[in-house]
């Protein structure tokens, strides 16, 4: 059993960074709907761009833009005329800052305590990865300061701020990235939180609530890729590491949990390394040609590598055996930090290591081969790549570089998200020399009078709404207080307001309470959407189901994903019984029992209430079949 980690005792520090989308009518510098189109729906035009990092004024180059430029990539852009102008492809210049996007902005720095700055200025971010035709990202500073409350402790923000988002990548490639232009100039809202968080617990919960403060504003898109997450972590010893694009905020817990988890398992590598005595020049070994041992191989890996002409490429790890298969995060090893790294530098399917062979066809006699021609000590082991010669030979290189850095801990990167919450290598973190003015578009000014109209706007507090909930709903105060604190506080409201006919309790329970029972099963109810609550909220008010069969519905579709509330009613036949059917049912159970009725009188309704809910269970209502017998069994004794 792994020792339970003492957040604190490492000095864990974690800064949140929140990407979410505004449902505005309009794009931030353009006229443009705010649009996701369909996959089907055919580009308009299509054109290709390379794009290079120039230096700043401090005569300076992006780490992140020039690693970017070395990859070669061209890009590919695909206009449709529908979701996308000139502004969009950087052939007309950008318009005025979108004002409804700058109110919503100014909402919630006031929900946030932050503090409007009086002039809105737009400046310019280096981005080459072909996201931005333009190769930089249009962002303006909002609001300063301010703060969000958890667990009574105040968590600071230090920046909101107004960006444009992306374009949308499709398809990826070696030398090619492709990228639709319908979600480019789509207006952002960007919150960065001061690195004060102190536990994967806390990061989860900052951002729930701020995730909720966005929500309440009403003036959001919704759905997942709305929202997006950049989380900076750090420990004491380790470095800054930014993971970017953590769409789920349920993965936010894990995706800390383990990088600090890899970050420990860096800095014990080091340690190692280091009582092995292995320096940065014992590392900087000749890669060599090994093809000659693999002629024969039955490696399906590298016979497919061969017989396109490709060579198998080794190097020498001085110190790393055991190393390589070193566990950094759960179904990751430190193999795989350098076969992230090989890939993205070279472009390799990835590398071979001397910790996971003889393995994947390669025999012990070859392994020994390999280690033979390398001339390998007992503590060392071995990278071999099979690929194209320049390829191979890139990606050792990659390989030995990272190696280098594993002798200093961690290294400072930007990683991506896994589905499970591990990260991958995504480009080395950005420097402090990629934001410079924009020029083309005009300041605005944040007057009084401005910030006095926004102040009009502002949600209802939280403190009328725990009122409203109690005294008009008719919540307890524990479910109540349970509404206010959930993320999924403003879809309550709205379910309430929208469907009249379903108790606003059991709304409630089923978002909070049923949620948080299905979860403790593993089921995915995290990726439900909005439009599922809906669809089967409308369904019970209209009495097409009843509220028995809610959790096996819910259960349903989440662990199938494209699967509508409709589909789970009839698939698994949930839909309501008729009062008459389910009358002439419990008459049935009445007729069959007639005998335990006679003998137990009232004390047979709870054997008779089992009986008929294992056959009306999920079709029909419990109250009203509670209420049937009673009467029947009522009857029934009555008339002796």
């Amino acid at each position: 059993m792994k020792k339970k980690i003492d957040y604190e005792e490492i000095g864990l520090k974690v800064g949140l960074e929140f990407h979410q989308m505004l449902d505005t009518k309009h794009k931030l510098f353009c006229s443009c709907p705010t649009i996701i189109l369909p996959p089907e729906e055919k580009e308009d035009y299509v054109f290709k761009r390379k794009l290079r990092p120039v230096a700043s004024e401090l005569g300076e180059v992006d780490p992140a833009a020039l690693f970017e430029f070395k990859r070669k990539r061209v890009y590919e852009y695909h206009h449709l005329d529908e979701a996308s102008c000139l502004v969009e492809a950087d052939e007309e210049p950008p318009h005025d800052l979108n004002r409804e996007a700058l109110t919503t902005a100014l909402i919630v720095a006031l929900m946030l305590n932050s503090h409007p700055v009086d002039e809105v200025q737009v400046m310019r971010k280096t981005v080459i990865d072909g996201s931005n035709t333009t190769g930089f990202q249009r962002t303006a500073l909002i609001a300063l300061g301010g703060w969000v409350e958890i667990d009574g402790k105040k968590i600071p923000i230090q920046t909101i701020c107004l960006e444009e988002d992306a374009a949308r990548k499709i398809v990826e490639s070696d030398k090619t990235v492709v990228y639709r232009l319908d979600r480019l100039g789509i207006p952002l809202i960007e919150i960065a939180t001061a690195p004060t968080i102190s536990s994967p617990e806390e990061a989860e919960k900052t951002a729930l609530r701020i995730g909720q403060i966005l929500r309440l504003t009403g003036r959001v898109k919704r759905g997942i890729g709305t929202i997006r997450q950049d989380i900076n972590i750090s420990i004491k010893n380790g470095a800054k590491i930014e993971v970017k694009g953590v769409q789920k905020l349920g993965l936010i817990r894990k995706v800390v949990a383990y990088e600090v988890q890899r970050q420990l398992a860096l800095l014990e590598i080091k340690e190692i390394l280091h009582k092995r005595k292995i320096s940065e020049d014992d590392l900087k070994q000749t890669p060599l040609d090994v093809t000659e041992v693999f002629r024969n191989t039955k490696s399906k890996i590298i016979r497919r590598t061969l017989k396109k002409g490709g060579k198998v490429i080794a190097i020498k790890l001085p110190g790393f055996k055991g190393i390589l298969g070193r566990e950094i995060q759960p179904g990751r090893r430190f193999g795989t930090e350098l076969a992230d790294r090989a890939k993205y530098w070279s472009g390799v399917g990835g590398i071979l290591h001397s910790d996971e062979l003889p393995n994947y066809g390669i025999s012990e006699k070859e392994v020994e081969a390999v280690s033979k021609i390398l001339n390998l000590g007992p503590q060392d082991g071995f990278v071999i790549v099979a690929d194209a010669e320049e390829k191979a030979l890139n990606a050792i290189n990659a390989v030995v570089e990272r190696c280098i850095e594993a002798l200093r801990g961690v290294p400072e990167e930007t990683r991506g998200p896994n589905p499970d919450g591990t990260t991958h290598f995504s480009r080395p973190r950005p420097g402090a020399a990629r934001m410079y003015p924009e020029t083309d578009i005009r300041p605005k000014r944040i007057t009084p009078e401005y910030l006095e109209n926004v102040k009009k706007l502002l949600p209802e507090p939280l403190s009328s709404k725990l009122s409203k909930f109690i005294k008009k709903y008719g919540l307890s105060r524990d479910l109540a207080e349970k509404m206010i604190s959930s993320y999924r506080l403003d879809l309550f409201e709205k379910l309430v307001e929208k469907y009249p006919h379903v108790s606003p309790t059991l709304v409630a329970s089923t978002l909070e309470n049923t949620l948080k029972s299905l979860r403790r099963e593993n089921v995915p109810v995290d990726e439900l959407e909005d439009e599922t609550f809906e669809e089967l909220f409308s369904l019970l008010d209209s009495g097409t189901i009843v509220k028995e069969s809610i959790p096996e519905i819910l259960r349903y579709v989440a662990l199938n994903p494209g699967k509508r509330v409709i589909d789970a009613v009839n698939e698994l036949s949930l839909r309501a019984l008729p009062l008459e059917e389910v009358e002439r049912i419990i008459d049935k159970i009445v007729k069959d029992k007639i005998d335990v009725i006679r003998a137990r009188k009232e004390g047979a309704l709870g054997p008779l209430m089992g009986i008929a809910m294992r056959t009306l269970r999920g079709k029909a209502d419990g109250g009203l079949v509670n209420k049937l017998l009673r009467e029947k069994v009522k009857k029934i004794l009555k008339g002796n």
